[in-house]
């Protein structure tokens, strides 16, 4: 008996946008019930290729072979009638329908041809929740009330509401604590049992090397390896392959002398809290130091930051920048003392994607450029491509929009206007979600680097790794109360997460 062809093969795909190669011939084999792995840096093409299966691209040249017949995937719609279903990092959900409606949108089920069965709906779409292992989400509540995790269980429960064979997810892991995790992983496992395929993005390997059977890496738009054994392929060669050169999971050194110890602290955080979120919380942050915040996500660390920047009001105590208490609640406040905040979605809360870099980074210093009620565009422009270039955000072009940089380089722009600004004391969130493996490495650098001239850097990352790596000294938060701190040297991974999860009902 002849063997199985593979579920889905890609051979020779070609794709060019004016001025850009984004594929150059790339091959992409995956048999069903597998784990396929997709890597690469931003840019490498991955976004592209994925948008090709889907059918949001047309390839400019090569095949596409799905259970072994030569097929044209000419939309989105003609590529989930095959049963290839794609989940976005950025998911496609319609926050003011619910649950059920997002499920079965644009295929609804129907009475006489044309009557929407609401009821069949929420019950179609409880049975694939169940199936899920979150039979907890009402299928008639709105999506925008769901957290992130729920809401990508909503996009999960939305490709198997067709007769989905491949599941592409981008970055899935990218918002949800080790939990939810490990419930991601769960759910993969026992969608590949039933012979379902699943490419899977994701720019940390130890992921890879948990989840995955075979793994393909893209440079440049080419596919540099295709199908390495996951579990077997050391980690030093999957980065040399995806970055042309051996770049480790590395961090800066930190300096040789305490000399941040020795100062007076920047910034003072004495009993801050608000209800419901997180308990009294006292921390000292002096120039040139770093302080990571450890835990689960909703253990109270993004709300201490933004509590801090003036954006949440606390219900107890207060923020003190150089002795001085800032009005509480107050973002003018706390940017006028000198806190700046790198928000954990920059594309929606810090970035105008539409705007160039120029813009994007002068925004919050406009009053600076501004001569007699007009704005100084020369001088606007000069000193934002100032600032970023001290930060050597690639490409060097002031003009370009932001949102066609990678996302290291869109995280450079946050962190450039807050330098134009002069800031003293910078709040990081999540630095390096979405950044791929080489580009990290740079943003830790330039972290450091501006430690090491005088900025006070308060760091929130789900990687324990990042935080241990990264942070002179570490706060570990569980439910909203700092349960230990010590300087980072003396903690490592697996005694941090048995803190954060230390009488936890799921530890």
């Amino acid at each position: 008996m002849a063997p199985e062809p593979p579920l889905l093969t890609m051979s020779g795909i070609t794709k060019s946008f004016p001025g850009v190669r984004a594929l150059d011939g790339v091959d992409l084999e995956v048999q069903a019930g597998e784990v396929h792995c997709l890597l690469g840096q931003n840019g490498a093409g991955k976004s592209t290729l994925i948008k090709v299966l889907a059918g949001a691209h047309q390839p400019d040249d090569g095949q596409i072979t799905w259970r072994g017949e030569t097929v044209s995937l000419k939309s989105p719609i003609a590529a989930m009638r095959l049963g290839i279903a794609t989940i976005y990092q950025e998911l496609d959900l319609v926050e003011g329908l619910s649950v059920a409606e997002n499920v079965f949108l644009g295929h609804e089920p129907t009475a006489a041809g044309f009557v929407v069965r609401g009821r069949e709906a929420r019950s179609a779409t409880a049975k694939l929740l169940k199936r899920l292992g979150h039979p907890e989400i009402d299928p008639g509540r709105h999506v925008g009330d769901l957290s992130a995790a729920q809401q990508q269980i909503v996009s999960m429960a939305r490709a198997l509401s067709h007769e989905v064979r491949l599941i592409v997810m981008d970055e899935p892991s990218a918002a949800l604590d080790p939990d939810e995790v490990d419930n991601l992983f769960r759910i993969v496992g026992d969608l590949t049992a039933d012979g379902v395929a699943v490419v899977y993005i994701s720019h940390r390997l130890e992921e890879i090397r948990r989840i995955g059977d075979r793994v393909t890496v893209l440079k440049d738009g080419r596919a540099v390896a295709v199908g390495l054994p996951a579990k077997s392929t050391p980690t030093r060669e999957v980065v040399a392959l995806m970055t042309g050169r051996n770049v480790e999971y590395v961090f800066p050194e930190r300096p040789a002398n305490d000399s941040a110890g020795a100062r007076e602290p920047v910034l003072r955080v004495e009993g801050l809290a608000r209800e419901g979120e997180f308990a009294p919380v006292d921390l000292e942050l002096r120039p040139g130091e770093i302080v990571g915040l450890a835990g689960l996500v909703g253990s109270g660390r993004s709300e201490i930051l933004e509590t801090i920047y003036g954006a949440r009001k606390p219900s107890a105590g207060r923020v003190l920048v150089d002795g001085s208490p800032l009005r509480p609640g107050s973002v003018r406040a706390a940017v006028r003392a000198g806190i700046g905040l790198a928000p954990e979605e920059r594309k929606a809360q810090a970035l105008l994607m539409l705007e160039s870099v120029t813009r994007n980074v002068s925004v919050s210093t406009l009053s600076r450029f501004s001569r007699g009620g007009w704005l100084d565009r020369k001088e606007e422009r000069r000193a934002a491509q100032q600032a970023t270039r001290e930060l050597s955000l690639r490409p060097d072009n002031p003009d370009a929009r932001v949102r066609t940089l990678s996302g290291g380089n869109q995280q450079k722009a946050v962190l450039a206007r807050w330098l134009l600004r002069g800031c003293r004391v910078l709040l990081l969130d999540e630095p390096t979600r979405g950044v791929d493996v080489g580009a990290r490495a740079e943003l830790y650098a330039v972290i450091r680097r501006l430690a090491d001239e005088g900025l006070a850097v308060l760091l929130v990352s789900s990687e324990v790794p990042e935080v241990l790596g990264l942070a002179d000294r570490v706060l570990v938060l569980r439910e909203g109360s700092v349960v230990h701190a010590a300087d980072a040297r003396q903690l490592d991974e697996h005694r941090v997460l048995d803190l954060v999860m230390e009488g936890s009902p799921k530890a």
